[in-house]
């Protein structure tokens, strides 16, 4: 499962990503952390009045962030990163597959639940203000099943997110081996 591979030169150059993958990821990033940012707050004001348009733009910039997702997992089967630089240790690139894995695993999770759930709940999924059809009949004790999961998923998302910028971080800082620039 792991695309990541040492290179067998311990000098190899950490080459980037492509283009596209690199727009992918940032637009994803800066989405991904406005979208737990607003669905966090929204939770708090959940039944204050004016609270609406929060959960409109949090499920319509969450239908714009699944579209984005489904683009990232498409590039990315289509299209191999270049090897990690030969001197990453084996567990770093182990553990590097792993969480890029699970960040793959929950992208695709979040807007899944949180599509289903407002399929599911009394308001349906909205669009930019416009109701889409709609593809199961309202069952609020289901639709919270699904809520309930968007939110454990959104929780190890973050703790994903921390060790991804972490690890980021390490690379740029510490070992400085070209690593974080890959995706820069």
């Amino acid at each position: 499962m792991n695309q990541y591979k040492p290179s067998s030169h311990p000098t190899a150059p950490a080459w980037r990503y492509a283009a596209p993958a690199r727009l992918l990821h940032w637009l994803l990033a800066l989405l991904i952390v406005v979208l737990i940012g607003v669905g966090w707050y929204m939770m708090e004001i959940e039944d204050d009045p004016g609270s609406a348009v929060y959960f409109m733009l949090h499920k319509s910039f969450g239908l714009v962030a699944a579209g984005l997702v489904a683009a990232r997992l498409l590039w990315r089967f289509g299209h191999r990163p270049a090897p990690l630089p030969g001197n990453v240790a084996p567990w770093q690139v182990r553990l590097s597959g792993l969480t890029h894995g699970l960040l793959y695993l929950c992208m695709a999770l979040m807007p899944l639940t949180g599509i289903i759930g407002a399929a599911l709940s009394k308001r349906g999924l909205v669009f930019f203000g416009l109701t889409l059809p709609r593809w199961f009949v309202p069952d609020h004790d289901l639709a919270e099943q699904y809520f309930d999961a968007h939110g454990v998923i959104a929780w190890v998302l973050v703790a994903l997110i921390v060790l991804h910028v972490a690890a980021g971080l390490k690379h740029l800082l510490v070992d400085k081996d070209g690593v974080f620039q890959r995706m820069g």
